[in-house]
């Protein structure tokens, strides 16, 4: 489903980010229900106005969890928000898509939103994503993602010896005479992205800038676009933390306003 995003949790005890539930959009609005992961990484508690891990939540509304993770249009920099993930401001995009860009995140709280990929039209596996890790690298390579170019290619490099994710995928420039290290794929693409590199020819493997944002938070600054073959038999986010941890019903009309109270409330 292309209108759906996975929700991730940091654990603290297990210092890993883990998936925990999924938002749907539905022909009527939106439904949430919580997968495998909620009940194996430790710590994790359920949100609020959605408390039973059993229950599958929906609402003609986008639930308070996620709409509170959106820019409201009254902001003065909600335009350059959408510039920065590369929407028309003019055209505002489906809430889906917006939070699948900019994964939602808050300083407030450690959870995340991110895209299943699909194969695109053309078979292929397209994404785009912020570049992480920026603010640890050397003011030197801030420097150098301002002077980075739409459709410039970079590099990825499969960071083997990380110590703090073992699927870490590295991205660097394609200069000639100093290739730098910018930052890092995101964890939640890093395994899928890993195994695609591994199982296509180079040749049908890019990543390259889409778009810099000079005026952006650093975690916003590059927007990257990465296209490679779909490997047969590749099935992305198939892990068991993925699955329902109920079953899921008939996507029909419902109505959700109780639980919309209680997040609301809490």
């Amino acid at each position: 489903m292309d209108n759906a995003l996975f929700v991730a949790w940091y654990s603290p005890h297990q210092r890993q980010w883990g998936p925990v539930g999924k938002l749907e959009r539905t022909p009527t609005g939106y439904r949430f229900f919580y997968t495998r992961g909620a009940k194996t990484l430790a710590g994790f508690r359920p949100f609020p106005g959605m408390e039973d891990l059993d229950t599958v939540y929906e609402s003609d509304e986008l639930f308070p969890l996620f709409a509170n993770r959106l820019l409201a249009p009254s902001r003065p920099e909600y335009e350059a928000f959408l510039r920065w993930g590369g929407f028309d401001p003019h055209h505002p995009p489906d809430p889906i898509a917006v939070l699948g860009v900019t994964e939602g995140r808050r300083v407030t709280d450690t959870v995340e939103v991110f895209p299943c990929p699909t194969p695109d039209a053309e078979g292929r596996y397209v994404t785009k994503f912020f570049l992480h890790g920026l603010r640890w690298m050397a003011p030197a390579a801030w420097a150098r993602v301002l002077e980075l170019k739409p459709e410039e290619p970079l590099a990825l490099m499969l960071d083997f010896m990380n110590r703090y994710d073992p699927y870490a995928v590295a991205v660097r420039t394609c200069d000639e005479l100093g290739r730098m290290l910018l930052g890092y794929v995101p964890r939640y693409l890093a395994r899928d992205i890993r195994q695609v590199c591994l199982r296509c020819a180079p040749d049908f493997i890019s990543v390259t800038v889409e778009r810099v944002n000079p005026d952006a938070p650093l975690r916003q600054r590059l927007l990257c676009r990465f296209s490679a073959c779909w490997p047969p038999g590749f099935q992305p986010c198939q892990g068991e933390e993925f699955q329902p941890l109920t079953d899921l019903p008939q996507l029909t009309p419902a109505n959700c306003e109780a639980a919309l109270s209680t997040a609301r409330a809490g």
